[in-house]
């Protein structure tokens, strides 16, 4: 019984997966399988919060130091393009400065994840936004150090 179990979930996970690849690009495919980034941050410099119109929450950890984002992390409760879209909206604000992540649109991750259907564009909308909560964040924390005291995630 157990046997042709596990075997009936392998063929109904590479029936998802092949369904998945004529909506979905490669890109998307495997960030959503094996995303990056994934995680919370202790004591991070930036954070962001943001729950998105569908009722997706992303949350982004920032790691920065003289202005420049040395590790970045998220976590959310989404579905697979929300993963993918955190999981690229981190990569690319890695090796960022600031000012320079405040440029990672919904389109800059859409046009690095190979686009997403439009029912799901809001995703790397909800990814970007909690991006610029993240900064906006660390912004506020440096020109006033004493609110990290008092903030709780």
């Amino acid at each position: 019984m157990s046997e042709e179990f596990d075997k009936a979930m392998e063929e109904l996970q590479t029936s998802i997966i092949a369904d998945a690849r004529k909506v979905y690009s490669e890109e998307v495919i495997n960030r959503w399988l094996k995303p990056k980034y994934v995680g919370e941050m202790e004591n991070p410099q930036g954070y962001g919060k943001v729950t998105g119109p569908c009722g997706d929450t992303v949350n982004i950890f920032l790691r920065i130091d003289n202005d420049k984002i040395i590790d970045a992390r998220f976590l959310t409760d989404g579905c697979g393009t929300t993963i993918a879209a955190g999981s690229m909206a981190c990569e690319l604000a890695i090796g960022k400065t600031v000012r320079e992540a405040f440029k990672i649109t919904k389109e800059v991750i859409l046009g690095q994840l190979g686009g997403l259907p439009e029912e799901s564009t809001h995703c790397a909308l909800l990814a970007s936004n909690t991006l610029r909560e993240a900064l906006t964040d660390y912004l506020s924390s440096r020109n006033e150090p004493w609110r990290k005291l008092y903030k709780k995630h």
